[in-house]
């Protein structure tokens, strides 16, 4: 039988600090230097990390996202507008 229950939207505070701290760890800066408003490719995220690190959110957020997730929202602001309200 699964264990699955009712999904709940994070809230966006929450989401955003996931990505900060991800993005920090993955790039070994502070997560105080992680600009929101900054689009990944510019943090010189490839398609291999940007795929790394959609997986991971999937995982935390308990819900499928698609794999061009960082494409369609390229700013960790719109990202976590867009799964805040999702």
């Amino acid at each position: 039988m699964s264990q699955k229950t009712a999904l709940s939207i994070k809230p966006a505070d929450e989401i955003r600090a996931w990505v900060v701290d991800y993005l920090s760890d993955l790039l070994e800066i502070d997560s105080d230097d992680v600009d929101v408003t900054i689009p990944f490719d510019r943090y010189g995220l490839d398609s291999s990390a940007a795929v790394g690190l959609t997986g991971e959110l999937e995982d935390w957020l308990g819900k499928e996202v698609p794999p061009t997730l960082l494409y369609d929202y390229p700013t960790i602001e719109t990202l976590v507008e867009h799964l805040s309200k999702d």
